[in-house]
């Protein structure tokens, strides 16, 4: 090889190459021997040159990981693997565990046989105890999610256990008071009594409520294509089939499909339209319009009314648990519906924004994914 004009200052120059390197590098015989190592090898591992030349490269390898290094050192010699690029695991001189990426490469003579493995050497144990660590993160978050999703889910079956009993009682036993006693009551007696089943009525669909609110956030989403203007169809065709004497003109556009879980969705339309239904009383016909755009990735829809609107200094309210704009009065209900429809719009990857003029109506804005995420793709 000396022959070769300028081959002497060439390994030279690798040689130097190597000394001023800040990676790890080594090389190594095709039996697996350390033949040389620089100054930035000796400092991952601990140990000086004159240790480690001649020893066998599975000497500094972790035991769990000897097997497969001896697997990729054949492969590499046979051909079968040009090069490798991998973690892996190695041991320190003090016995702690190196976590390093590890790129090997061949060396071949000019006849194109191996001469020598050429073995560079990064030390991510820092960067692996640091995924490690936002793993454990992540891990302890969602456990913590899960549990206080479970501790919901037991406090609304309490709730509704403990609750739903007697109230059904209270509401039958005033029916039946008001069936058989009302020609004995005064109008002072029989206005108490209505007080009893309204507000038997408000705490029975409350209890209904916080049990939606610990449904959308535990359930398993079960994402599909859903046509959105079926479902607000079907949406305004039960509110019009609950208040037939109403009149209404409900104009929904067609062919709004999103991905996402239908029955949730579903769900979520009946939030937001029945509040256009509640809050237009007393303005017929009421109407209420759903419209929509694709923009990208998303779908944008839009559900106006021209109800009694609110006023949008305190819009920052409208999606917080029991917040209220309206008195029973006005329409106004448990305070829970619009929590219901941003944790469903939340779940979905999107997000639901409102706005208002009082007197004027209302609008809220649902932004949906219209397609697969890239993340269920996968």
């Amino acid at each position: 090889m000396s022959e070769i004009p300028g081959q002497d200052a060439g390994i030279d120059r690798f040689r130097l190459a190597m000394d001023a390197s800040g990676v790890g590098m080594a090389v190594v015989d095709l039996h697996g021997r350390w033949l040389e190592v620089n100054p930035a090898f000796e400092r991952i591992f601990g140990y000086d040159a004159r240790d480690i030349i001649g020893t066998s490269a599975a000497s500094l390898t972790h035991p769990d990981d000897v097997a497969m290094s001896q697997s990729f050192l054949r492969g590499l010699v046979d051909g079968n693997i040009p090069a490798l690029d991998a973690q892996k695991r190695y041991v320190h001189r003090n016995g702690d565990t190196i976590w390093a990426h590890v790129n090997v490469s061949v060396v071949r003579d000019g006849e194109g046989h191996p001469s020598y493995l050429l073995v560079q050497v990064r030390d991510i144990s820092a960067q692996h105890a640091a995924e490690l660590a936002l793993k454990a993160r992540a891990e302890a978050e969602h456990a913590a999610r899960f549990a206080a999703n479970h501790q919901l889910q037991l406090f609304a079956d309490a709730v509704a256990h403990d609750l739903r009993a007697p109230l059904r009682s209270i509401e039958s036993f005033s029916a039946l008071l008001a069936d058989r006693a009302s020609e004995r009551l005064d109008d002072t007696d029989r206005d108490y009594l209505g007080r009893i089943r309204a507000a038997a009525s408000r705490m029975s669909g409350l209890l209904s409520a916080l049990n939606d609110l610990a449904y959308v956030t535990r359930t398993e989403l079960k994402p599909v294509d859903v046509d959105l203007s079926l479902l607000a169809d079907w949406v305004g065709a039960e509110l019009q089939d609950a208040e037939p004497q109403r009149r209404a003109d409900i104009r929904v556009q067609p062919s709004l499909h999103a991905w996402g879980d239908e029955r949730l969705l579903k769900l979520m339309l009946s939030q937001l339209m029945g509040n256009a239904w509640k809050f237009s009383r007393g303005r017929e016909p009421i109407r209420i319009q759903v419209s929509g755009r694709r923009e990208g990735r998303n779908l944008q829809v839009v559900i106006r009314d021209e109800g009694i609107g609110f006023d949008m200094r305190y819009a920052h309210k409208l999606f917080e648990p029991f917040q209220r704009l309206h008195g029973p009065d006005q329409g106004g209900g448990h305070g829970l519906g619009l929590a219901i429809v941003r944790r469903i719009a939340e779940r979905h990857h999107g997000s639901v924004r409102a706005d208002s003029t009082p007197e004027s109506g209302a609008t809220f804005t649902l932004e949906l994914p219209a397609q697969a995420l890239a993340e269920e793709n996968a």
